[in-house]
């Protein structure tokens, strides 16, 4: 293809400055360079583009004085940038010219570069799909979260067992980061509070005694579609207060002088420490309240330096608070402005309020926050008195006035829940303190109101929203799906990243042979492009022409990566009793970490593994089953799956999933879902249509019944037999020695089945065999997968975050 002249231009300067980086910056010239110089070259000629743009924008916002959304998150999984950004630039072909005639290639090049590790799962890939939202659409916003060291863990199978070692991402610096020393928060920690006297015997309580630590923001660019906006993530690293004591290491005390050092550098070092220990819980309230006091003394001076009237906060600054790890923010901005600025309280308590909004992601009682009262009093004195001040107000002038008398709904509602020791509830303290709280599906929001907030959405009926989640199609589309993403240029123009409600434009192509056959080509080589990674990450081979059945996301008992394990079981044995069985080849792919201290989750990850080393190499099935767990997963991998996906795994219980996001990634890449109606599964249908997605189980009305007629798994155990062999088969030594698997059996038998795998087990093995039936119709598929690209539009993060502006934050776009 011809280049035009002034393309030719962009593309010479580009070689010029990634030249001029390599020389400049990594003392290399083109002949001597390695990938890794290759790649911050490029990573860091990306980034001036950003940062030119980024301080225009920066200049507009503060002279206009902008109101800005401040997202508080504990993890942003953004994973690699480079290609993202590039994307985002609109540079991503330019660039791959520019390395071409270098003798580069960028696929290589971006390979080079390593996840960012600041996330876990869907909470945190939220987080950064909404970051690239607020920039695409032009609002001013900033994503405060912690600069971590570690991030979670790397995962490897050992004798197919998870085995974790540190992420070491940062071990040599990041080009996409800058460190904004001038702005270093200085944290206070433990002591007591005291009462102080002024000269007229007015008493205030003051926080003494602290010990320090420091905080210090590394600053990510977050570059919006189009290159016409920049926005924020700013990270805290924590830092000693002082680098160590020279007198001690000069006697000799070489640890000891060090000792603060260390201890005060771990806050940031690892996401989600084992809270299995008392010093782990410590560790993750002082980390939680070490970002939030960091964010919110940095929002603080913001608005101070050009607005001198408090009660204008809100009007200036709308704090989302991203589930409970942020909750103490609530306590600490009324420290702020009671015992640093002098406030009274019903006036500082009207300004905090009106500033924060919550969003909750968990409807498992267990999963919400905690902390005892007897832990916050040695960490954060003050901020516990203040807790037991909002919490008698709350139950005095509210709770008492709407229920009086009623001592059962006081102790229900208490932000301080009684017992030995006394606990703060994160979840209540951040509902009270908040002016809206929103679940993140349609149902979530829903089950919020009935059934965890119930008293509270009775109380305050206003505050209860909700707001769907959603993904950024730059990202899981445009950038990770580049052939399909060429063929809907193609077909309906180039608008739809920024617009993803134009997809319906490919309705008109859902019955074109020609459109369905390339459609299913590109969905073919992005699974031959899969299938080289499972061969070069687990050693197996696998035929891209099966079914690529896919279940992808943290591992946990409620997402039922066990059921899935079950329905293996059972094909694996019908072959055996009948190798002939005409069944559809498939290869069934799994990606999830469990958390460190998870026994039974880290348990199914063992059974998925010794299932597939026997699966694998039996050839009395002549590959018709294939099993895959993709170690280590995360972002860029999932750039690798999701468009190879031909059935996307959403089966949690009824009732557990919040939203899911995995889901919409993969419906939009064209896979099929195959769901319960739970979280946005049960949206996706009401977008794709019946027709086009394979629901199953028991729905939340069902599931309440069911418990309480009085369920038995030990009944549905020996009414099934297939169900029964197949369970007895995995606990049996076939896969691995006998006992391995006996958390699994317990939690499903003696345990009660508390999230109902036995009760739908049958109902998934028929939508299972519907399924089957389906593939075989290569044209009734395609017209599926293409329906599933074409109609989930409404799953744009674009939507979900011009939603939390308008009804949430009363934020206006700024346009540059």
């Amino acid at each position: 293809m011809e280049i035009s002249e002034e393309k030719r231009r962009r593309i010479d300067q580009l070689k010029e400055e990634i030249v001029g980086h390599l020389v400049r910056d990594q003392a290399h010239d083109t002949e001597t360079a390695t990938p890794g110089d290759w790649w911050r070259a490029v990573s860091l000629t990306t980034r001036g583009r950003m940062m030119e743009l980024a301080c225009e924008v920066g200049k507009h916002h503060q002279r206009l004085n902008v109101k800005r959304a401040y997202y508080l998150s504990l993890e942003y999984l953004v994973g690699r940038l480079l290609e993202n950004n590039l994307v985002n630039l609109r540079m991503l072909d330019e660039c791959r010219t520019a390395l071409s005639e270098l003798g580069q290639d960028l696929a290589d090049i971006a390979e080079v570069g390593p996840d960012l590790g600041l996330g876990n799962g869907g909470l945190g890939r939220l987080a950064a799909c909404f970051m690239d939202s607020l920039a695409t659409l032009d609002y001013p916003a900033v994503g405060y979260g912690i600069n971590y060291k570690f991030g979670l863990f790397r995962q490897k199978f050992i004798d197919g067992q998870q085995a974790e070692s540190p992420d070491d991402w940062r071990r040599f610096g990041s080009p996409w980061q800058i460190c904004r020393p001038e702005y270093a928060v200085e944290v206070p920690l433990y002591g007591h509070v005291e009462t102080q006297f002024d000269d007229r015997g007015h008493g205030r309580p003051v926080w003494t005694g602290t010990r320090s630590i420091l905080g210090v923001p590394w600053d990510l660019a977050v570059i919006g579609y189009g290159g016409e906006s920049v926005n924020y993530l700013r990270l805290w690293e924590s830092k000693a207060s002082r680098e160590f004591d020279l007198d001690v290491f000069n006697r000799g005390g070489y640890v000891e002088a060090v000792r603060e050092k260390a201890l005060s550098e771990s806050v940031s070092k690892v996401l989600y420490p084992n809270d299995s220990t008392e010093a782990g819980k410590e560790l993750r309230l002082v980390q939680q309240y070490f970002f939030v006091t960091c964010s919110l003394h940095d929002i603080v001076r913001r608005f101070r330096a050009s607005n001198e009237d408090w009660d204008t906060l809100p009007d200036k600054a709308a704090i989302q608070l991203n589930d409970t790890h942020p909750a103490i923010a609530v306590a600490e901005l009324m420290r702020m402005l009671v015992d640093d600025e002098g406030l009274p309280w019903d006036q500082a308590w009207e300004i905090s309020r009106k500033t924060f909004a919550y969003t909750n992601h968990t409807l498992l009682p267990e999963a919400l926050e905690k902390w005892s009262v007897p832990l916050f009093e040695k960490v954060l004195p003050r901020h516990l008195q203040i807790i037991y001040e909002i919490n008698r107000d709350f139950l005095e002038n509210h709770v008492a006035k709407r229920w009086p008398g009623d001592t059962d709904k006081l102790a229900a509602m208490s932000i301080i829940e009684e017992g030995s020791p006394k606990m703060v509830r994160m979840a209540y303290l951040s509902v009270v303190g908040s002016h809206t709280t929103n679940g993140v599906a349609a149902l979530h929001t829903d089950l919020l109101k009935r059934r965890l907030f119930k008293d509270f959405h009775e109380l305050f009926p206003g505050r209860f929203q909700n707001k769907t989640n959603g993904i950024t199609p730059r990202r899981w589309l445009k950038a990770c799906n580049e052939e399909l993403s060429a063929l809907i240029d193609r077909s309906i123009g180039e608008e739809w990243p920024a617009r993803l409600d134009l997809l319906r434009g490919l309705e008109d192509f859902v019955d074109d042979p020609a459109f369905q056959s390339e459609f299913m080509a590109i969905k073919h080589r992005n699974k031959q492009r899969l299938a080289r990674l499972i061969e070069a990450r687990c050693g197996v081979i696998v035929d891209p022409t099966a079914l690529f059945d896919v279940q992808i996301k943290r591992l946990h008992e409620y997402k039922r990566q066990h059921l899935n394990l079950l329905h293996i079981l059972l094909l694996y044995r019908r072959l055996l009793q009948n190798p002939d069985l005409d069944i559809v080849p498939r290869v069934f792919i799994f990606g999830a970490k469990a958390a460190p201290g998870y026994i039974l989750a880290k348990e199914i990850i063992h059974a998925i593994n010794a299932v597939a080393a026997v699966i694998n190499h039996d050839e009395r099935i002549g590959g018709k089953l294939k099993v895959a767990f993709i170690p280590n997963y995360g972002v860029s991998a999932a750039e690798i799956i999701i468009p190879a996906a031909d059935i996307s795994e959403q089966i949690s219980t009824a009732g557990k999933e919040a939203s899911g996001t995995g889901n919409m990634k993969l419906a939009l890449n064209g896979a099929l879902t195959l769901g319960t109606l739970d979280g946005a599964n049960v949206e996706i249908q009401e977008e794709v249509g019946e027709e086009n997605i394979f629901i199953f189980g028991l729905t939340v009305e069902e599931v309440d019944e069911l418990w309480a007629n009085g369920y038995s798994s030990i009944d549905r155990y020996w009414a099934d037999e297939e169900l029964k062999e197949v369970i007895d088969w995995l606990c049996s030594a076939t896969f691995a020695p006998k006992g391995s698997f006996d958390s699994i059996r317990r939690s499903l038998l003696d345990g009660g089945d508390p999230y109902l795998v036995l009760a739908d087990f049958r109902s998934y093995v028929e939508a299972q065999a519907r399924v089957d039936a389906t593939y075989r119709d290569p044209k009734k598929w395609a017209r599926m997968a293409i329906l599933n690209s074409a109609r989930v539009g409404k799953f744009s993060s674009d939507r979900t975050i011009h939603e939390y502006a308008k009804d949430i934050w009363r934020l206006s776009p700024v346009h540059v």
